[in-house]
């Protein structure tokens, strides 16, 4: 893939960009070793400054930042500002916690004294998906500049313009130059990099492909690696349910992002008793979305981000009809410029089929009805996928086999899955392993020292 910005809602060229030299590389490669030679002894004091710093810039020039994600991968403006400003809470929440966190833990042995240090790594590449294009970064970024280690970005390359805007934060905020930065390369050169001894560790948010590829290069290396990787989020409704609500939040739940989130709800596992009533408001709702223009106020749904994106979620559709699947509203592209497809909804859907179990990117939902918990709970866990699940109950016997048996590595009840700061963010099974957020997200890139005086 090129490195350009294309507009998904016009396919317009709006730039293109060369991909690094082997020389340039290099060069970034000698400048990350040298700053976090110095970075590494930085107060925590002076890194949280220039970190809350990088908060006020997000939120000052959040409009222009908006404007950069909704041109370079669609989505809509309201939810593309409204990224800008959760990315200040990142920084604002590791700024005030690092010291906390990563403070001496003293172990009572019988040593004189004993206790665990953790100290920063070095170079991390942190390989980065398109959908989030700011707040997967800075998800990253945040804990490990403030854990003392260096950032080095291969984004997607579809999103150049985002890329080079987050390194500029980081300068702007006070990091010295080769604290944080982007390299424009291209997909064939993450290899070499994670080949290279100077890049101590990696972490990859995309496809299980993107991942199995990462994860196998830092292996052969013996390099940490943290993977967050694809969902087919069940999203699983009980009769117990507040259910105008846990239709309202299906919708949404679907659509986010343009129906392109690894964490959206894809199979909406739904009690018998309920599932007629929920099938017609859902589809209806699906069907009533308002799409267009990304940058009008008015849109609900925007394009996906890429031709190649269209054409991938239109053969899975199709492979899912033909199985034997009904399209109860949308099922095909849109015929206007761009790359927009009418949001879906299917139903008896076969196992052998891609709406099973596959992870759908972009606004197809996959509705499914279960006579009672124990077959809600075996449909849920049936793909190779455990990241996140939303399950709909009001009984609270219900709630704890969800929470407990729900093969994901994060549960929401009543309340669609969501990220924040404070709280652990990762999978199981085939949706990658490590965490980010929280104190085990800074935790995943330090080195735990321990320590014994005799």
């Amino acid at each position: 893939m090129a490195i350009a910005t294309i507009n998904p809602a016009t396919g317009e060229v709006v730039k293109t960009f060369q991909p690094l030299t082997e020389a340039e590389i290099e060069k970034k490669l000698q400048l990350a070793v040298s700053v976090f030679r110095a970075e590494r002894k930085t107060p925590y004091a002076v890194r949280a400054k220039r970190m809350l710093k990088a908060a006020q810039i997000l939120e000052r020039d959040k409009d222009k930042f908006g404007h950069l994600m909704t041109l370079e991968m669609g989505k809509t403006y309201k939810s593309a500002v409204a990224e800008a400003l959760k990315c200040t809470t990142a920084c604002r929440y590791y700024a005030e916690n690092t010291e906390r966190f990563l403070a001496d833990e003293v172990v009572e042995t019988g040593a004189k004294k004993s206790f665990i240090r953790y100290l920063p790594i070095g170079p991390i590449l942190a390989v980065m998906p398109w959908n989030f294009p700011f707040w997967q970064v800075i998800r990253f970024a945040a804990p490990a500049l403030m854990a003392g280690n260096v950032g080095l970005l291969k984004h997607a390359s579809n999103v150049p313009q985002c890329a080079l805007a987050i390194e500029s934060i980081f300068l702007e905020a006070g990091f010295p130059e080769g604290a944080f930065q982007t390299l424009l390369i291209g997909s064939g050169q993450v290899d070499a990099l994670l080949n290279d001894p100077r890049v101590v560790a990696a972490t990859l948010t995309g496809s299980e492909q993107a991942g199995i590829q990462v994860g196998v290069g830092a292996a052969k290396r013996i390099k940490k690696v943290v993977l967050e990787l694809g969902g087919s989020d069940p999203f699983i409704v009980m009769p117990s349910a507040d259910l105008d609500a846990a239709v309202a939040t299906a919708v949404q739940a679907r659509v986010q992002n343009n129906g392109q989130s690894c964490i959206a709800a894809k199979r909406f596992i739904v009690a018998e008793p309920i599932a007629g009533e929920f099938e017609r408001k859902f589809v209806a709702k699906m069907a009533s979305l308002q799409i267009g223009d990304p940058f009008d106020e008015k849109t609900e749904l925007g394009p996906l981000a890429t031709p190649d994106g269209v054409k991938d979620l239109d053969a899975d559709v199709q492979k899912t009809v033909k199985a034997g699947a009904k399209v109860l509203t949308g099922g095909h592209p849109l015929k206007r410029p761009g790359n927009y497809y009418a949001p879906t909804v299917l139903t008896n859907i076969p196992k052998n089929s891609p709406a099973y179990g596959e992870e759908l990117f972009g606004p197809v939902a996959s509705v499914f009805r279960v006579k009672d918990l124990d077959e809600a709970i075996r449909l849920a866990n049936d793909v190779r996928f455990g990241l996140g699940a939303s399950a709909w109950t009001n009984d609270e016997k219900e709630r704890e086999r969800f929470i407990n048996e729900l093969e994901a590595g994060m549960v929401f009840i009543n309340k669609m899955v969501a990220s924040d700061p404070r709280i652990p963010f990762g999978g199981v099974k085939a949706s990658g392993h490590g965490r980010e957020l929280s104190v085990l997200g800074i935790r995943e890139f330090v080195n735990a020292k321990t320590v014994w005086i005799a």
